[in-house]
């Protein structure tokens, strides 16, 4: 037996006191607040893809050091993100959210005036700090303010649109800022739209506290970070340097951690991470697809900006152009998401979106250095049309999947998987086109250095450098080597997504086959959560 998922047509006519529980025009004011903070952590990871060949040329930054730039912030977000959405619950999450506005703001300050490169990754670290503040707590407040769940589910969908405009807002006001200042001015976008979050927080979200009390365990926390952290690290040094001691020790601590945070979870009264949520098969399938789906996109999203600048040339301002048509996409398909979903079974749902998203992978592994603009845009629609309805889905589900005083921790769940997917995508995907990129380079022209090779052979960006301080034809020579090496490693790339995409696909068409609506209502017990799954095995 399951209940009616949320927002769908067959539910239930909502009660006097569901009628009761509406928002009203403060809370949609609220949703406006905590959304302008969203936009802005979208804007900020955006805006920084944009900017890396810009960076690199500044700071001489190596390519493990551009990684670590883009990486540090998602890995701090994803290890921390249960710990932060917990942390709401206990002190007020409207408190935290003004926590992690001023210093994300001090942080963007910090990233702006960097000196060096490591600098800017101590920085970023901070940022994802924040960023792990904000996320869960953003989500754990939609969740206490829309409490009926047609309308949650509509607040989310805004979100996630507002989330994909500040993507889309990313490349055009960096671009233009990149264009007329520094790299460093793409950072202090952030510090007046967080001092706008800090004043007027406090008069819209009053009333919406919704702290339970109780106390942090610590050591959760701890064995949270270090089951997440050296997992993440393992697999981002096995992509870049292959198998090694160091690294399968990494992977296998972090595993041996995650199962003692685990065994934790389920002997505390109040624990960290309610893992009682993960027996519905509905939640924690959509959760892996989730994660999974974030991590192929997570690469790409690295990479196409600099496959529009460093393989066809383009500014910064005219690639964050050609990004554009994507993610506008995903804002139109996130507005009709909820409605197909109250028509289409969620596997079959969850699994076309995956599918949709490989087909834009597929294209972007047959694509060559004189790639056609639409060609890739026509691929990134495919992708960002796929993305959406997952994303809004699995995020309701999570929100929904909760008791109020612990939507925090609920929220960050979905979150983790969309950072950490994203993160790890990244890493590892970003690792595998640096690993091609080294082993295809052809031989570089004569006229070029030693040095000069060597700088060349760690990344495109500094073969770009590297060829603009060379005269011609030597210069032009040594960058089209270098564009055949970065085009063959995007290709394995967009082979890897396709790949996982179609797994993930054909895994939840499977295993949501027989459990194509989710159960809206929390495990409120143990043997509560026994019923739950009886009642799963049976369907």
């Amino acid at each position: 037996m399951t209940e009616p998922e949320p927002g769908r047509a067959d539910q239930a006519a909502p009660s006097p006191t569901d009628t009761a529980m509406r928002a009203g025009p403060k809370e949609w004011i609220g949703l406006a607040v905590v959304t302008a903070a969203s936009m802005l952590i979208a804007m900020d990871n955006t805006v920084l893809f944009l900017s890396l060949p810009h960076i690199t040329a500044d700071l001489d930054a190596s390519a493990p050091q551009m990684l670590w730039i883009q990486d540090i912030y998602g890995f701090l977000v994803a290890g921390l993100l249960i710990t932060m959405g917990t942390v709401g619950d206990r002190i007020g999450r409207k408190r935290l959210l003004m926590v992690g506005a001023a210093v994300f703001g001090a942080a963007s300050l910090m990233a702006a005036y960097s000196t060096s490169a490591e600098m800017l990754i101590l920085a970023r670290g901070i940022l994802g700090i924040a960023g792990a503040a904000l996320v869960p707590t953003i989500l754990g407040i939609i969740g206490s303010l829309f409490v009926d769940p047609k309308q949650r589910t509509r607040a989310i969908a805004v979100l996630m649109i507002c989330f994909t405009a500040g993507g889309a807002l990313g490349p055009l006001v960096g671009g233009v800022l990149l264009e007329h200042f520094w790299w460093g001015a793409v950072f202090i976008v952030a510090v007046p739209v967080m001092v706008l979050v800090l004043l007027i927080t406090p008069l819209l979200l009053a009333g919406h506290e919704d702290t339970q009390p109780g106390k942090l365990d610590l050591p959760s926390v701890g064995l949270s970070l270090v089951s997440i952290l050296p997992i993440t690290y393992g697999f981002k040094e096995l992509a870049s340097y292959g198998p090694s001691w160091p690294v399968l020790i990494s992977i296998v601590a972090g595993a041996a951690f995650t199962v003692l945070f685990a065994r934790r979870q389920f002997r505390l009264e109040t624990p960290l991470l309610d893992l009682r949520l993960f027996s519905n098969r509905s939640f924690s399938v959509s959760l892996g697809a989730l994660l999974l789906g974030q991590f192929a996109i997570g690469g790409m999203l690295f990479l196409l900006p600099q496959f529009f600048q460093l393989v066809l040339g383009e500014t910064p301002l005219q690639a964050g152009l050609w990004l554009l048509p994507g993610t506008v996409v995903f804002a139109a398909v996130a507005m009709i998401a909820p409605t197909i979903a109250a028509k289409v079974p969620r596997d079959w749902l969850l699994a076309g979106t995956l599918a949709l998203a490989a087909v834009g992978y597929i294209q972007l592994a047959l694509v060559g250095p004189d790639a056609d603009h639409w060609q890739l845009v026509a691929a990134m629609i495919a992708m960002f049309a796929g993305m959406a309805p997952l994303v809004l889905l699995v995020t309701d589900l999570a929100v929904a999947s909760a008791p109020p005083e612990r939507a925090g921790a609920a929220a960050a769940m979905s979150s983790t998987s969309t950072e950490f997917g994203i993160a790890l995508g990244v890493a590892a995907l970003g690792s595998v086109l640096t690993a091609v990129y080294t082993r295809v380079l052809g031989p570089v022209p004569a006229g070029v250095s030693d040095t000069q090779a060597a700088a060349a052979g760690e990344s495109l960006a500094r073969a770009t450098n590297v060829a603009g301080q060379l005269p011609e034809p030597v210069g032009a020579q040594l960058l089209s080597v270098a564009r055949d090496a970065f085009v063959t490693g995007f290709n394995v790339v967009g082979i890897i997504s396709a790949t996982v995409a179609i797994g993930a696909a054909i895994a939840v068409k499977l295993l949501l086959r027989n459990v194509a609506k989710p159960a809206e209502a929390p495990v409120e017990a143990p043997a509560e959560h026994s019923e739950s799954q009886n009642e799963d095995s049976r369907t």
